[in-house]
């Protein structure tokens, strides 16, 4: 998720009300920032400064929270959070009318004013917190290579979805998790297998090597496919589960990804 600019308010116009509604969802919503040096931060009002980070909240008495709005409406934003979480409404649709709504809708621009909080803790937690930096690039590292590598798989249509209908959307979706997550399965059998050899042959497989390989490998997968009707029926060999590799050695930061 890109963040607000200064020079674009209104990108934070529209992403706000999605750290307001993940908020409410009880959502720790925490995207990578990449230019934060131009992000909106907002002030808890009009006469706060701050020492040393005054400079991010721009012009003293701008940018500043109405906090008077949020009280006054801060009940129809937990029905519809309530709504959401219950399944009457889908979050999709609500943050798309969000998106689009009119800025003098009041539901709107209280989920906005919310938004503006999150936003601006979540921007100072992703400043000062190194660690915490590492952890959210390293998770959108990984998010984005899956994406890629679906994104591979679903070579059709130039990736698109053509229909209109919700359901077959739905499925779109659904059927190329599918397909992403059975190749990802083949090719972690296929790198056990071949560490299982290594390991035969007398070779030491150090954990942390093993921890760097992706297993969103495509260079050995003809996607157009050479498929052959007669091995439809045979069943495939029991899959050997075991990996004698010590993965308790490293840090959580660098273990294999479940």
């Amino acid at each position: 998720m890109a963040a607000a600019s200064k020079n674009n308010p209104a990108d934070l116009i529209n992403i706000a009300p999605v750290f307001a509604l993940a908020h409410l969802l009880g959502i720790d919503l925490m995207p990578r920032i990449r230019n934060w040096e131009d992000c909106l931060f907002f002030r808890p009002s009009r006469s706060v400064t701050y020492e040393h980070i005054d400079a991010l909240f721009g012009e003293p008495g701008r940018n500043v929270i109405d906090w008077k709005l949020i009280e006054t409406h801060f009940k129809d934003l937990m029905r519809v959070t309530v709504s959401v979480r219950e399944g009457a409404i889908s979050s999709t649709l609500l943050l798309k009318r969000l998106r689009s709504g009119s800025m003098k809708n009041a539901t709107y621009t209280a989920f906005r004013e919310v938004g503006r909080v999150i936003r601006t803790v979540q921007l100072l937690r992703f400043l000062s917190d190194a660690p915490l930096r590492g952890r959210v690039t390293a998770a959108t590292n990984k998010v984005e290579a899956f994406n890629g590598f679906s994104d591979w798989v679903r070579f059709g249509q130039r990736g698109t979805v053509t229909r209109n209908d919700p359901v077959e959307q739905e499925k779109d979706v659904k059927f190329t998790s599918l397909l992403a997550n059975l190749l990802i399965f083949h090719n972690t059998l296929d790198i056990a297998d071949v560490v299982r050899q290594l390991q035969a042959e007398g070779e030491v497989v150090d954990p942390l090597d093993l921890a760097q390989i992706s297993p969103y490998l495509t260079e050995h997968v003809n996607r157009f496919g050479v498929y052959s009707t007669h091995e439809i029926g045979i069943a495939p060999e029991d899959y050997d589960t075991r990996l004698d590799v010590d993965f308790s050695v490293l840090d959580d930061d660098q273990a294999p990804a479940a």
